[in-house]
């Protein structure tokens, strides 16, 4: 690699986390393992991708609803993020969502939860019926 071309060499560094540096000081949107999403303020980083956010909210998200969670300052151990996005200041306050109430949200995430619960026994009585052997893990424990 002696005769490679130097103007390459800045890609070839900021191909992992260091990528996070355009997006310090920028209000940024951060969906997390376990489905959370964070917004908030990168203030900084590290090699691993672990972020500290600041003015952080949780916003829960469901169907056309959504309500925020002041979180403050946040910091989330890189290994748990999916997803980093930069939100654009001036689209920021159209968003296509009623917001409600945390009970509201609440009671429709409860109501989501048990849908689903009852859609995957379904499922898999039927798969049992069939013969398919179902695993009993609830969650990806990775």
């Amino acid at each position: 690699m002696e005769n490679a071309d130097p103007s390459l060499l800045p890609s070839i560094i900021f191909t992992t986390a260091a990528q996070l540096v355009d997006c310090v000081d920028k209000k940024l949107l951060v969906v997390l393992r376990d489905g959370r999403k964070l917004i908030g303020i990168l203030r900084s980083f590290d090699q691993y991708a672990n972020l500290v956010l600041q003015d952080t909210i949780e916003r829960i998200i469901v169907d056309a609803m959504y309500s925020d969670i002041e979180r403050g300052v946040y910091i989330v151990r890189g290994e748990n993020v999916v997803l980093v996005g930069e939100i654009d200041p001036e689209k920021e306050d159209r968003i296509p969502l009623k917001e409600v109430s945390l009970d509201e949200i609440y009671a429709a995430q409860q109501n989501e939860i048990d849908n689903h619960r009852r859609r995957e026994l379904t499922k898999n009585s039927k798969l049992i019926d069939i013969g398919f052997f179902i695993d009993s893990q609830q969650e990806d424990m990775y």
